[in-house]
């Protein structure tokens, strides 16, 4: 109770301010956003890829605190408007309630006054980051300059870094695993949210997860899947005999526990096992009714919240990602709109 009022103070100060955001300094390249005292920049990297940063206002950033960036890659089929998400209205693409990653990350940032937070979605072309990465067979080189790029446009110093991602967003993580023979002391967390498919124990992703994580005692792994393997769709599987995530978990586990013991709970329909004190978690929904839960796991049940604060002191707030929905005062009434930049003559 004591937390939902605070949420809903803070929010009529934003509410108020909101109209003031217009008119105030913010960063090169950025413009006001009229909600939240944010702003915001859209970018457009080579090859065919669209982003948005979305930060707080000038005013809002404590220099003296650290800054944390995530870069969260888009779903198969989704903007990345519809991947930040807006209010539910009659004729509204239903792909802009379905994830609300935009809110999530506003109810975090309510929660952890540590950090200053910073919101970057990416979109590749044609809404598939698998076939953006088999058009570009250069695409490990190509995902580090993105992020570079994007990280050229903050002008804060030395920012930690979050990877995450749903469904074929995991493929632009595995292009940025790819890009090098160890992953950047920069980050600190990945989160897959049913978008590990294509983990391989040959491609030695596994390795490289296990040497960053054991190289600092702050690094996170977290990982939501459910059990896809029966789930079927207008009488059909939605999942071969190899496929989803709910196997791909399993090989991470398979993988992990060659060299890391493993402690297993369960709470209702969710099965967690993890390792390291917490920091690596890998959480199955065991789905005893079959249902498609492959957005579900992200929007309602707080899915991308809960992989932020997981094993952080806001993850008190959120210990499981469950229902309802936590994040609902943060939702902005309207979608992201990219400013038209009129052509020369």
């Amino acid at each position: 109770m004591y937390s939902r009022i605070c949420c809903l103070l803070t929010l009529l100060v934003l509410t108020c301010h909101s109209e003031l955001g217009a008119g105030e300094p913010v960063w090169k390249n950025f413009t006001a956003s009229p909600w939240f005292e944010e702003q915001i920049s859209y970018q457009h990297l080579e090859p065919d890829v669209r982003a948005i940063i979305v930060a707080p206002l000038p005013r809002r950033i404590a220099v003296e605190k650290p800054t944390r960036v995530v870069f969260f890659a888009t779903p198969n089929g989704n903007t990345i408007e519809q991947t930040l998400g807006c209010q539910k209205q009659e004729g509204r693409d239903w792909h802009f309630q379905i994830q609300q990653i935009a809110a999530q990350h506003r109810q975090w940032q309510a929660w952890n006054p540590r950090e200053n937070l910073i919101l970057v979605c990416l979109e590749a072309e044609g809404l598939s980051w698998p076939r953006w990465r088999a058009r570009h067979s250069d695409n490990p080189v190509l995902i580090q300059n993105i992020i570079r790029s994007i990280l050229s446009e903050i002008p804060l110093k030395t920012p930690r870094l979050t990877l995450a991602c749903h469904s074929g967003g995991g493929s632009f993580m595995w292009g940025f695993l790819n890009g090098a023979e160890q992953i950047s002391e920069q980050v600190d967390r990945f989160l897959f949210l049913d978008a590990n498919y294509s983990f391989s124990v040959a491609d030695q992703h596994g390795q490289k997860f296990l040497n960053w994580l054991q190289g600092d005692e702050k690094r996170c792994l977290i990982v939501i899947c459910y059990d896809d393997r029966n789930v079927l769709f207008q009488g059909k599987k939605v999942i071969g005999p190899t496929g989803g995530t709910y196997r791909a978990t399993g090989r991470m586990r398979d993988r992990f526990a060659r060299e890391l013991k493993f402690q297993e709970t369960h709470s209702g329909d969710l099965q967690i096992a993890s390792a390291l004190n917490g920091r690596l978690t890998l959480i199955t929904h065991l789905n005893p009714q079959n249902r498609i839960l492959h957005t579900a796991l992200v929007g309602d049940m707080n899915g991308y919240l809960y992989g932020m604060t997981v094993n952080t002191p806001p993850g008190q707030q959120i210990k499981l990602p469950q229902g309802p929905r936590q994040y609902v005062l943060w939702i902005q009434p309207e979608p992201f709109k990219e400013p038209v930049v009129e052509k020369a003559d």
